[in-house]
């Protein structure tokens, strides 16, 4: 184990003026708080925090972070209280320990009301001081580095979390290099056998073509040198994680994947870098579409660097990142930089932007009094989503989410303005509200009074922004006639399964549903946020999954004249309980459609032909065909125990066919019958907790929109 003098000298190797003395006692103290526990490995428990502070000393963090780091179980899992911390340490070291012991005890992963109000307290706190999520980020880490440790199950559980919650935590942070390392370490656990073909594949390569860094790497040093240019040239191939992630998104084999090799020339100048630019594109093709520069335009955690895609040698792909040596540092070690010291002083790097601004906005537009699983949901979309950059016709820059739309757009610039949205101008086209932006469009947003948020922009949103918003002027706008709506559902939803709706039973719902009272629950059911399924599942489960007689496929939908025969989207395959809407089409029916299908777009110019549906209350048929994109490992009875998963779900397979076969893995398309959203969600939920099957996404095609139509 590191010992106490180990990691002392490590932190006077960049802050000589550190307090000795207080990092020997919090090191005392640690080791004697600890003494006498063990983790599963065997090792003495106090291992852990040294080992969490030794990576905190590595980023060059300043005492107050690295005392945290040796004291941070201390309050929770030993005898020392928070009294007797702020005694010893100081009222800023207990108040971190107290913070990152908060976090420890926090259920990320849980959506009850609860938990999302001490997610939003925590978010709340940690804006004042971040060091907490940094210790809670290097906690992770090193618990993620001995994961072989536990159970098999509680591995894959950890694993999970730290792929949803702890690694886009730290690439948000700016802290590439550890939501890499978290990625991967997460990845070995949830899918060995696809980390090792990447692996194995790499290794073939290598075989095949030699160190093909090495000399890629070589052939831009000589060119640098003929411009004259003094850089640093470091290359390396992308983290096997990267790499299966690409595969999957771009539905390609390995030997078909591009840029799996990254090249970083770092260089002493702002002016350097658009020269290093020049050269390496004189002697290399650039790839259209694969250039980003984000020296001009940087991230909100401050990273700045330029992307570019050249075809190099042998034709070979890759990419390449030139940014300055500050900038390097704020892309290596992200929101740490605002602790790190150099020969006993705080390091000033004029790139760095603290990212306590983006949680302070994220909590400051928030009221107090909002709804928690709002915040919730809020935090989640602002954490995890990667940027775009769009303009307003004044030349303002809005930053956004990838795949946010003219709604979020709004919203972004006032709430005011979002409200009474009526349409966009993309780059000068008129385009409906559901359209995807991208990078670098200029955005026109066109108001109209009187007009006022619709329910279907939920859907179309994708900022936690402009969700909230919407959501609070719906329920503000339409209180007393949603709770009314809302009282009429319960009462049916109730006589479907032979029961009163009776206020003693609304109130016992809306404890188990943890709403704040009954007015709250019959606005909610009234404005579709729940359904009346749901309020009675609440309190009678075992009567709402045996209700009564299914609804024949012919009655379904609701919003249809008699003479109107409604045909399934082949393109969206909607399901009952997803929000839908009907094209008429002549002498042929009405083709109902999912409200978020690419389709629709082809029909933006014909309102007149557009229908508003929704589906008929109660339980549906199991007739709505619904087609899975599946990767299963090529193993033995892999295949029988899909097909068996389904069927224990009470779903039967109406077809299956597969459209690619690799020797390690094969790609299918599985048609499956489904009663409701609800029973999709099951059916997915069990394929994607079977280990053998790395991908289970909803396939979707627009081009198969006019399938069906009679």
């Amino acid at each position: 184990m590191t010992t106490a003098e180990d990691l002392i000298a490590t932190v006077r190797t960049y802050n000589p003026k550190s307090n000795h003395a207080l990092l020997t006692e919090a090191f005392a103290f640690g080791a004697e708080m600890h003494e006498g526990q063990f983790r599963h490995s065997g090792e003495p428990y106090f291992t852990h925090p040294v080992a969490v502070a030794s990576i905190l000393a590595g980023q060059q963090m300043d005492d107050a972070t690295i005392v945290t780091a040796l004291l941070h179980d201390t309050i929770e899992d030993t005898k020392a209280s928070y009294a007797e911390v702020e005694k010893r340490f100081g009222r800023e070291i207990a108040e971190l320990v107290d913070g990152v012991t908060k976090l420890t005890n926090l259920q990320l992963t849980s959506t009850h009301t609860k938990q999302a109000e001490n997610f939003r307290k925590l978010f709340m706190a940690t804006s004042r001081d971040l060091r907490v999520t940094l210790v809670k980020l290097a906690d992770r880490l090193h618990n993620m580095r001995t994961i072989k440790s536990m159970r098999p199950e509680k591995q894959a559980q950890k694993a999970r979390e730290t792929m949803d919650i702890f690694a886009p935590l730290a690439g948000r942070m700016g802290m590439q290099w550890m939501r890499e390392e978290l990625e991967d370490l997460s990845f070995r656990v949830l899918n060995p056998e696809g980390r090792n073909s990447i692996i194995r594949r790499f290794i073939t390569l290598q075989r095949e073509a030699g160190d093909v860094v090495q000399k890629i790497t070589a052939d831009m040093r000589v060119e640098l040198e003929k411009a004259s240019i003094e850089a640093d040239v470091i290359g390396r191939a992308k983290k096997p994680y990267s790499i299966w992630r690409k595969m999957q998104e771009k539905d390609q084999g390995f030997s078909r994947l591009s840029d799996i090799y990254g090249f970083r020339v770092i260089v002493a100048t702002e002016a350097d870098c658009y020269r290093v630019l020049g050269a390496i594109h004189q002697r290399w093709r650039a790839v259209p579409g694969r250039f980003k520069d984000y020296i001009s335009q940087p991230k909100s955690n401050g990273y700045r660097s330029i992307h570019t895609t050249v075809s190099g040698r042998d034709g070979k792909q890759v990419e390449v990142q030139i940014r300055t040596r500050e900038m390097h540092e704020v892309a290596e070690t992200g929101v740490a930089a605002h602790w790190s010291y150099k020969n006993g002083e705080r390091v000033e790097n004029r790139f760095a932007v603290d990212p306590v601004h983006w949680i302070s906005s994220l909590t400051e537009r928030l009221d107090d009094d909002q709804d928690h699983e709002d915040f919730l949901e809020a935090v989640k979309l602002e954490m995890y989503t990667d940027q775009v950059f769009c303009f307003t016709p004044k030349g303002d820059v809005i930053k956004l989410p990838r795949g946010a739309t003219p709604i979020d757009f709004a919203y972004a610039i006032h709430t005011r303005i979002g409200a009474a949205c009526v349409g966009a101008k993309v780059d000068g086209l008129r385009v409906p509200l559901w359209t995807r932006l991208k990078n670098g469009q200029s955005v026109d947003i066109i108001t109209a009074e009187g007009q006022t948020p619709q329910v279907t922009w939920i859907d179309i949103a994708v900022t936690g922004r402009a969700k909230t918003a919407i959501r609070r002027s719906l329920r503000e706008e339409d209180r007393e006639r949603f709770m009314r709506l809302g009282q009429e559902l319960a009462r049916v939803a109730f006589e479907n399964v032979g029961k009163k709706c009776t206020d003693k039973a609304l109130r016992i719902a809306t404890k188990a549903l943890a709403i704040d009272n009954v007015d709250e629950l019959l606005a909610r059911l009234g404005s579709a946020e729940i359904t009346g399924r749901e309020v009675v599942r609440a309190i009678y489960p075992e009567l709402e999954q045996q209700q009564g007689e299914e609804i024949e496929q012919g009655r379904a939908v609701v919003g249809l004249s008699p003479d109107q025969v409604q045909h399934r989207g082949a393109c969206c395959q909607p399901v009952p309980g997803e929000r839908i809407l009907g094209i008429t089409f002549r002498g042929q029916g009405v083709m109902v459609h999912a409200i978020d299908c690419a389709a629709l777009a082809d029909y933006e110019d014909q309102p007149d032909r557009w229908l508003d549906l929704h589906w008929q209350e109660g339980t549906h048929s199991a007739v709505n065909t619904v087609t899975f994109d599946a990767t299963i490992a090529n193993s033995t009875g892999v295949l029988g125990r899909i097909c068996t998963l389904i069927g224990e779900q009470n779903a039967n397979i109406s077809d299956l066919r597969f459209i690619d076969r690799k020797p390690d893995y094969f790609r299918l398309l599985i048609d499956v019958d489904l009663r409701d959203a609800e029973h999709l969600h099951r059916v997915m939920t069990a394929l994607e907790a079977e280990n053998n099957v790395s991908s289970i996404v909803r396939y979707r095609d627009p081009g198969l929109a006019s399938a069906g139509r009679g």
